[in-house]
């Protein structure tokens, strides 16, 4: 996995989630392609190399997304939990979606919320006493900050990336810095995350 050209302050704790093989010593720099018109969207690194693909699947009682590797390999399963106010998301290993292979949940910190704020929670946090990671930022502008629970500790960033062609192809482009030794599809899944939760809340779903 290539340099970001940014490196964060050394000293942020390991938050391997999926697996080792998606963390880094160093600072990663990705993008996410997210093609609005069909749904899906690719992830790169620096290099523009394909990094994860992101599928989604409509009309379907219950929403979801699956994040591929670049072979098309499922790595998470992304589904939304029906009749829930706080618009929780459940995220699972590989295609699975039994409640053995649940890695982590994901929710609206509250009901209402002037700001984005979302609260994660690990799948042995049962009690959900404290998140074990936030959310925080604006999808609307493209900016987001995602820490390590409720402490000021950042793991990874979010942040617009202009391209006139983007634009008028109907892309929509999103750079995430993921900190080191931080699981960058953890990342990933997190910011697919957080758009999906903006899209109901416009729609009022």
């Amino acid at each position: 996995m290539p340099r970001s050209r940014y490196m964060p302050p050394l000293g942020n704790p390991a938050a391997i989630i999926v697996s080792p093989q998606f963390c880094a010593p160093y600072s990663v720099g990705l993008t996410i392609v997210r093609k609005r018109i069909l749904n899906s969207g690719v992830v790169t690194d620096v290099n523009g190399n394909t990094i994860f693909k992101i599928k989604g699947k409509c009309f379907s009682l219950r929403d979801r997304r699956t994040l591929l590797d670049a072979a098309g390999n499922p790595i998470l399963t992304l589904q939304r939990k029906i009749l829930t106010a706080h618009r929780r998301w459940r995220v699972y290993r590989g295609g699975s979606k039994d409640k053995k292979d649940l890695l982590f949940s994901v929710k609206k910190s509250s009901l209402f919320q002037c700001k984005r704020k979302l609260d994660v929670f690990l799948a042995a946090n049962t009690k959900e006493d404290f998140c074990d990671f936030k959310i925080k930022g604006s999808w609307s502008e493209r900016s987001c900050t995602i820490y390590l629970g409720d402490t000021s500790t950042i793991i990874a960033q979010m942040h617009k990336k202009f391209i006139v062609q983007g634009l008028v192809l109907g892309k929509d482009n999103i750079a995430v810095t993921v900190f080191p030794n931080v699981d960058y599809a953890f990342i990933v899944a997190l910011v697919v995350l957080l758009e999906e939760i903006n899209n109901e809340d416009a729609k009022g779903g």
